[in-house]
């Protein structure tokens, strides 16, 4: 145990995907309070080892026709958030992180959940880009102006040629591109499109877990040719259909992905504060630390772990940011 949390706490962690922003207000809490509410705030990061945290600007179904206003909102709010916690690093390229993880600073990358909020028009796309947002998660469950999430996939829709327009200016900026809940045709339409690694922040191994937001094995072979990584969700319902999820439950979609395609997709997308209650030993950013003991229990070596931990991400981070 001593080695494991040694390991841990000299990695880079990175959590691809976490929706505090959005319920940061509404629950009374503060980014650099500790709260005995949620899932996630600074010090809980601190203690949890994550260096770099993917913070979702998410637009629910409730806010579509005002999908814009609500992200620039959500932006306000973390804006004023970083000025309360000038130690919080805004991730804008990679020299960013690499000055945070040197100076033991935590990073925000900014990364807006659905494409609804560009309203139609890669100016809008571009304006977010100057604010500082890097990561766009094309869909969420349903339809927008960019392809069919993963509720619409019966259509068999894939990317509109708005989408397409999307992902090749994205490329061009350098925002990474996340394909959680988009359906299988847009999964492999974008795959086509796009020149550089995507991630999928926030799923897990449909053959482990028949969710609709899951991955197919080939699906997780195409993300690996690309390059990408996959960040594990700590979603009790996408890890498992059985009552409680565990962390062994977790665990093994670690070992099926590592065994179709090694250990080099592999990321963290806990999904904290996006649901009620993650798997057991994982109850909130604060307990990451038994994600590495239990890697390391199973006799993950020291190199594999750091690379799940955070290595992988990394490596994208520096392929798209620049």
């Amino acid at each position: 145990m001593d080695r494991a949390e040694n390991l841990h706490r000299t990695s880079p962690v990175v959590d691809g995907h976490c929706d505090t922003l959005s319920v940061l207000e509404a629950q009374g809490r503060r980014l650099g309070q500790e709260a005995r509410t949620g899932h996630l705030d600074l010090p809980r990061m601190r203690r949890g080892g994550i260096r770099v945290q993917f913070f979702a600007l998410f637009v629910p179904p409730a806010q579509r026709a005002r999908a814009t206003v609500h992200v620039l909102e959500l932006l306000d709010l973390f804006f004023r958030e970083l000025e309360a916690n000038p130690e919080l690093v805004l991730v804008r390229s990679y020299r960013d992180v690499e000055g945070a993880l040197a100076a033991d600073r935590p990073a925000a990358v900014l990364a807006i959940e659905g494409g609804e909020a560009l309203g139609g028009s890669l100016a809008v796309l571009r304006a977010f880009y100057r604010l500082g947002v890097r990561s766009l998660t094309l869909t969420w469950n349903h339809r927008n102006e960019l392809a069919d999430g993963v509720n619409e996939g019966r259509t068999g829709g894939g990317l509109t040629a708005f989408g397409v327009s999307v992902v090749r200016e994205m490329n061009r900026l350098g925002m990474v591109v996340d394909l959680a809940h988009i359906a299988e045709r847009g999964f492999w339409d974008v795959l086509e499109v796009s020149s550089a690694p995507v991630i999928v922040s926030h799923a897990n191994c449909r053959r482990l877990c028949p969710h609709p937001r899951n991955l197919s094995d080939e699906q997780i072979r195409g993300l690996a040719r690309n390059g990408g990584v996959l960040g594990l969700s700590f979603v009790p319902h996408f890890v498992t259909s059985r009552v409680p999820a565990t962390l062994d439950d977790l665990l093994d979609h670690v070992d099926h992905v590592a065994g179709l395609v090694g250990v080099d997709h592999l990321g963290l997308g806990s999904d904290f504060d996006g649901t009620a209650a993650p798997v057991w030993d994982l109850e909130d950013a604060s307990r990451l630390v038994n994600f590495t003991r239990g890697l390391v229990a199973r006799g993950y070596d020291e190199e594999s772990v750091r690379k799940i931990l955070g290595g992988n991400y990394l490596r994208v981070l520096a392929r798209v940011l620049g």
